[in-house]
């Protein structure tokens, strides 16, 4: 069941929407929509107390991320959860795209982008990291933050479409309801090493310390499907 929305008398249009997206993207995260269940937008809809219209809006948007599925003249159902393939696959992909990024990206660098780099890590370091989607919410924020951060620093609008394309990185966190994020400290050492690169005006090291990150991304990813088996 998700969350009731309570809505001032009157609210703007797009606020309304997000906060349709926020609701729907929690009960994606946190299993209440099952995978592999259709969704019923006018139920989603009177759960939410909104017009099916946000409720579309959202779900159109969480097409884009693969959460959620559409088939025509049968509507949307919930992605199934990845399997331990499919999270390789995905690391694979990132591993072509993350590190020209990274490279391109620390060859660009300025002191606003470091310090925006800077501030991510620190809201790492510092997001809960609990059981479900609400508690770790800020940590995925933080980290999806810092990723696009970089891809849209590369100055390549072509691979910076290419990584907007892949969507799924939300996808493993789905592994990390009941259980909170499992690798925290890997993943904030590993983002610390890739900005170190950065202060250090490095672009190769850059490169070389995101290859480091997402690799050890997927071995986790991995484990973190074995042990939801």
């Amino acid at each position: 069941m998700t969350a009731r929305i309570d809505k001032p008398r009157t609210v703007n249009r797009q606020v309304l929407a997000d906060h349709v997206y926020q609701e729907v993207l929690a009960s994606l995260m946190d299993g209440r929509l099952m995978a592999g269940a259709g969704i019923s937008i006018d139920g989603l809809a009177r759960e939410l107390d909104v017009s099916p219209t946000p409720v579309r809006e959202a779900l159109a948007r969480l097409e884009a991320t693969g959460m959620v599925r559409r088939v025509a003249l049968k509507g949307y159902s919930v992605a199934p959860l990845f399997s331990a393939e499919d999270l390789a696959q995905l690391m694979d992909a990132r591993l072509v795209i993350e590190p020209v990024n990274a490279f391109r990206a620390c060859e660009r660098r300025t002191p606003a982008l470091n310090q925006a780099l800077a501030q991510a890590i620190t809201d790492l370091r510092t997001a809960p990291r609990g059981v479900s989607f609400a508690e770790f919410r800020e940590y995925w924020e933080a980290d999806e933050r810092f990723h696009r951060l970089i891809a849209e620093s590369s100055g390549n609008q072509f691979i910076l479409s290419a990584y907007n394309s892949l969507g799924g990185q939300v996808q493993r966190f789905r592994f990390f309801s009941g259980l909170g994020v499992t690798d925290a400290e890997c993943a904030i050492e590993e983002h610390t090493a890739i900005f170190d690169a950065f202060t250090a005006g490095d672009p190769k090291q850059a490169q070389r310390a995101m290859v480091a990150h997402i690799s050890g991304v997927k071995q986790r990813a991995v484990k973190d499907v074995a042990d939801h088996a």
